[in-house]
């Protein structure tokens, strides 16, 4: 048996846990052998169902509907998706090995062989929702700069970083220093889904288990595989009350009464703070909606939606600006084709047009907030003028 399988018992089942680096060659090799060896009964892999999708179906890309995303509202999750699993084909190539080969293998012999395939891993839509709903104000900023760095990072990779890459002691590494970080997201993301995982493999059919996953999460799974874990509390994503919850109401409330009062004191001054809040608002959003790359009409509605949009929590002008975009620019099949290429570089997210229309989406939104902020305080200033 390689050194890269643990066994493990619980009951009467005997548990093989095949600890995989997702973009080695050995890792593929590792999982052949073991199912060889061992003649499971069942085979986890660690997927969910979206993910084993994607994975079977890998032009599932071509039938996305951009629009129906940003009316979703899961342009930030989609965008996530892309940068990450971008990262993780260049490493592939990198090592000359395909992303998620092991996972592969792994579903082709259970097909082969007539094995019991078990889908172990917690929906990724579910962790990443579940991160950010435990992050506060500063660390979702920090985790925000912390991803777009990664796209700006052309930094070459030494070949001894990427013997590493296939040691089970650097992944652990890597995630001591994510925890150093971001201990929340090493919480949810690495701690959570080893529970997720232990109740998944070892509730799985028969009485011999072989278990592909992530090298990171043996220990873990190790560590939990004798609790009784309930999945569906680990599925919950809860909403925080937190009081900058509430300041997305109470803003535009204040804006509007604030103009009001003015307006009733100083009609001339009250037109003023209304003029900045369209200026700041819509021309802001608009440049955003430029640096995007934008066509010129969704910077148009950029910054006609915005000062609309501003005043109700419900809306944001990117969602129409993106609209705008896709309808006018529509990603072509190519562009699903080439979205995991061309985010290798800089170039490529505005080259390419579906992450084109994401940005749109994102930077009108982010420069929107920026002419809220700015012109709130320029309202507040006018206001007190009128006294």
């Amino acid at each position: 048996m390689r050194e890269n399988i643990v066994k493990l018992e619980y009951g009467n089942k005997q548990i093989y846990l095949v600890k995989t680096a997702h973009v080695s060659k050995e890792s593929i090799n590792d999982v052949s052998e073991c199912i060889d060896e061992v003649d499971p009964d069942s085979i986890c892999i660690e997927l969910d169902a979206q993910r084993y999708q994607r994975l079977q179906n890998p032009e599932e890309w071509r039938n996305t509907d951009i629009v129906k995303v940003i009316k979703d509202k899961q342009v930030g999750f989609l965008m996530v998706n892309v940068i990450l699993s971008s990262f993780q084909r260049r490493m592939a190539k990198t090592l000359g090995s395909s992303s998620g080969g092991e996972m592969m293998e792994g579903i082709r012999l259970a097909k082969e062989r007539n094995k019991q395939l078990v889908l172990a891993d917690r929906p990724i839509k579910t962790t990443f929702s579940r991160i950010w709903a435990k992050l506060g104000t500063s660390e979702k900023f920090k985790l925000l700069n912390g991803i777009i760095s990664s796209i700006f990072d052309d930094e070459e990779i030494s070949e001894e970083d990427l013997a590493q890459l296939k040691e089970t002691d650097a992944l652990e590494a890597a995630l001591a220093e994510v925890s150093k970080e971001f201990p929340t997201v090493k919480q949810v993301l690495v701690d959570e889904r080893d529970m997720y995982l232990a109740q998944k493999i070892k509730t799985a059919p028969g009485e011999k288990i072989v278990a592909i996953i992530g090298a990171a999460h043996a220990l873990g799974i190790s560590r939990h595989l004798n609790e009784d874990i309930d999945t569906n509390e680990l599925e919950i994503v809860e909403k925080k009350k937190s009081f900058a919850s509430y300041i997305k109401y109470m803003i535009p409330l204040a804006i509007i009464l604030l103009i009001g009062i003015t307006i009733y004191k100083n009609r001339d001054l009250g037109l003023s703070q209304i003029k900045s809040w369209i200026i700041w608002n819509g021309g802001l959003s608009a440049l955003g909606t430029l640096l995007a790359l934008g066509h010129p009409l969704s910077i148009l509605t950029a910054f006609v939606m915005s000062p609309i949009t501003s005043l109700n929590p419900l809306l944001a002008s990117g969602w129409f600006a993106g609209i705008v975009e896709a309808s006018i620019r529509k990603p072509k099949v190519r562009d699903f084709e080439d979205i995991y290429e061309d985010t290798s570089s800089i170039k490529g997210f505005w080259k390419n047009r579906v992450t084109r229309t994401l940005m749109v989406v994102i930077f009108a939104n982010l420069f929107s907030s920026i002419g809220t902020l700015i012109s709130g305080i320029d309202i507040v200033r006018r206001f007190i003028e009128s006294f």
